[in-house]
């Protein structure tokens, strides 16, 4: 009897989850490989924007870590530069703790949209999946 609970449990737990991923879509990172050869991701959020992008990396170890490191300082506000481009379009790049960037936006309409990709970073980079697109 027991083994029947924890089963329908897990069934039960398997089917709202699977409700939930299909409501609200995760974010993923999406490994690629550029023309001259470097490796690059790019953060995507549940409905497919690209929320931040990379710079090139010689290896996919490399690019790996570079996830790892979008992952653990996307959740301090602190590591995020607003910046504004030349032609006035507000952006922002994400840094690690060695003030390194580790990630840039796309340049959007107004400041306000600026927020909200930071937000979209916010919550979508810790727990995204990986697609590897280089294999």
């Amino acid at each position: 009897m027991l083994i029947d609970v924890c089963i329908y449990g897990t069934v039960f737990l398997w089917v709202k989850m699977h409700h939930l991923n299909k409501k609200y879509k995760m974010g993923k990172f999406v490994i690629t490989t550029r023309k001259n050869g470097e490796f690059q991701f790019n953060l995507k959020a549940g409905n497919g924007q690209v929320i931040l992008a990379s710079e090139g990396y010689a290896t996919k170890q490399a690019s790996l870590t570079g996830i790892a490191s979008v992952r653990n300082n996307s959740v301090v506000l602190s590591r995020y530069d607003r910046k504004t481009a030349t032609n006035g379009k507000p952006y922002f790049n994400l840094k690690a703790t060695n003030g390194q960037v580790i990630g840039t936006s796309e340049m959007y309409d107004s400041e306000a949209a600026r927020d909200k990709g930071i937000e979209s970073v916010k919550n979508n980079a810790p727990d995204a999946s990986i697609e590897d697109q280089t294999v």
